[in-house]
């Protein structure tokens, strides 16, 4: 496990490999990364399937509205939704989509990131500037390499847990 320097800012994923810490980012997206924290602390994230995993690329979850897995899943809706919350303006900035990075996920719309994230699998410049960046894969990227694939995968992988490092 990474040495967690700021709990407040960290973010632990319970997949089914193992856990997977993210360093937030609150001085480029504060924003986008207190809107992770809340839903997390109401455990909004808990069984959210990664329902856009595509090898090479990233892996997408986070539809905390259609894609939790233990009420009502419906895999097609799965992506279509966010939370109850407000859309979130954008935060673009330079930090590049390399590997491991988190983005948050949206429409054509700059401004329509709501709760849904992606993990960047590899180094994706081309979605610099265009996708807020707010945090970054700090230990257990394996676990994340290990997410079944598919657009979406016919049994998908989810987040069984998601806490902010600081109270777990």
């Amino acid at each position: 496990m990474a040495e967690i320097n700021d709990p407040e800012n960290t973010i632990l994923i319970e997949l089914k490999d193992g856990t997977v810490t993210i360093e937030l980012l609150p001085d480029i997206a504060p924003g986008h990364c207190e809107r992770m924290k809340e839903l997390a602390r109401a455990g909004a994230y808990d069984n959210v399937a990664f329902h856009r995993v595509i090898d090479g690329f990233m892996a997408q979850t986070g539809d905390v509205k259609n894609g939790n897995m233990e009420q009502d899943f419906n895999l097609r809706l799965a992506g279509t939704g966010g939370s109850d919350k407000p859309n979130l303006k954008a935060e673009f900035s330079r930090i590049p989509h390399d590997r491991g990075t988190i983005g948050a996920a949206r429409s054509q719309n700059p401004d329509s990131a709501n709760s849904q994230f992606f993990i960047n699998f590899k180094d994706n410049q081309f979605l610099n500037g265009q996708y807020t960046v707010y945090g970054r894969v700090i230990s257990g990227m394996e676990h994340v390499d290990a997410i079944t694939r598919g657009e979406p995968p016919q049994n998908p992988d989810r987040m069984i847990s998601m806490k902010v490092a600081a109270d777990a």
